[in-house]
């Protein structure tokens, strides 16, 4: 037998072990029998706690607050109707916020559970803008935009060396004829994640080495710069796992791969034999301004925020869309990577700027898009 096989029999042998450690000591209204699972497994923690520097039972109650926020946002949007201008975790006040643009409806919406701001722009109104500058040309120098509802605007992030290229300038003034936008300087121009073979625990395509995303019924998601489709993939052991069976990239940057010849599924978010593995519940999508955790086979566990949804990247290879932007670090060899928040599954590593000496973002490809687009589910526990 394979090591490949040795390991996951070792991560389902860890799910049992996992879901048994998990029990807590049961609340006064509860039976005896009943116990809540974790919120998250203790690498998890950790990691928050090393990247935000907070304590255990901090992290464990910004976990609380977000998954309530993820769950109230879609009632509050409905609450909001037309008026609605975009929502946002605030850390602070540990609360879903969301932007409307008629004080009339702030009511319903804090009646819903949510604080209110009042913006001057509709959610639909700066999409429409963000829509007609994707139909921009981008000059390198531009490094992503997307609808920030803080702002209530659409932010063009620009390298700062940069700014003052005519190029750039021109793009910028497209953009703002296009709807309310913002500027913002970022450090560097983004890239890909993916990275030559070198040792470690990849799977390879060919000389590149990327990482496995989410397991899904029959594969697993990953990054689809990292492959084409047909394109045969092979475990950290030099073993056939599968095939990517679909791909697309740039424009979106998504992929999914069959696992076959011995290999098979489990829906945890591996720690790469070093960290405890963190179960997969679901995929629900977390709020702006939510903690978010990052795994992957270069860097492995790194955590930081949701810092945009919807964003337009520009790589060197073409401009990819509906992109999710994190303030998680990343280097080569983690595209593809998972992005959980919580017990819930975000996204996979797509690109970024800096690494995880320095600092940098990273932006996710968000998963429930890649299930929709190739007819995916899920594997949870």
């Amino acid at each position: 037998m394979r090591h490949a096989t040795l390991l996951r029999t070792g991560l389902s042998a860890l799910l049992l072990v996992g879901a048994w450690a998990a029990a807590g000591p049961s609340s006064a209204s509860a039976a005896p029998t009943e116990s809540a699972p974790a919120p998250a497994s203790a690498a998890l923690l950790t990691a928050m706690q090393r990247d935000f520097g907070i304590s255990e039972s901090e992290a464990v109650t910004r976990l609380a607050d977000e998954k309530k926020a993820t769950a109230l946002e879609p009632k509050a949007q409905r609450a909001a109707g037309s008026a609605f201008g975009g929502a946002w975790f605030d850390a602070t006040s540990r609360k879903l916020v969301v932007a409307v643009t008629d004080a009339d409806s702030a009511g319903a919406v804090r009646a819903a559970g949510a604080d209110v701001r009042v913006v001057e722009h509709s959610a639909r109104q700066l999409d429409a803008a963000k829509a007609r500058i994707d139909a921009l040309s981008a000059p390198d120098g531009v490094s992503s935009w997307h609808v920030d509802p803080a702002s209530s605007s659409v932010v063009v992030n620009v390298v700062a060396s940069e700014q003052r290229d005519n190029d750039v300038r021109a793009f910028v003034a497209k953009a703002r004829e296009a709807g309310p936008v913002t500027v913002k300087a970022t450090a560097e121009a983004p890239r890909t994640f993916a990275a030559g073979t070198v040792g470690g625990d990849p799977y390879y395509t060919g000389n590149v080495r990327c990482s496995i995303g989410f397991s899904v019924h029959g594969g697993f998601v990953t990054a689809g710069h990292c492959g084409g489709a047909g394109q045969s993939v092979r475990g950290w052991d030099g073993s056939a796992i599968g095939n990517f069976q679909g791909s697309s990239f740039p424009g979106n940057d998504y992929a999914w791969v069959n696992v076959a010849n011995g290999w098979w599924t489990v829906p945890v978010v591996l720690g790469w034999g070093t960290v405890s593995d963190q179960l997969v519940r679901g995929s629900n999508e977390a709020p702006v301004g939510a903690s978010i955790c990052r795994s992957g086979s270069t860097t492995r566990w790194h955590c930081g925020r949701v810092l945009a949804k919807n964003e337009t990247v520009n790589y060197s290879q073409g401009a990819v869309h509906q992109m999710t932007k994190t303030s998680v670090c990343a280097e080569g060899g983690d595209s593809g990577g998972s992005f959980i928040s919580g017990d819930q599954a975000q996204g996979v590593t797509s690109g970024g700027w800096g690494n995880c000496s320095s600092g940098g973002e990273t932006w996710h490809q968000p998963v429930n898009e890649i299930l929709n687009r190739y007819g995916l589910r899920l594997h949870t526990a």
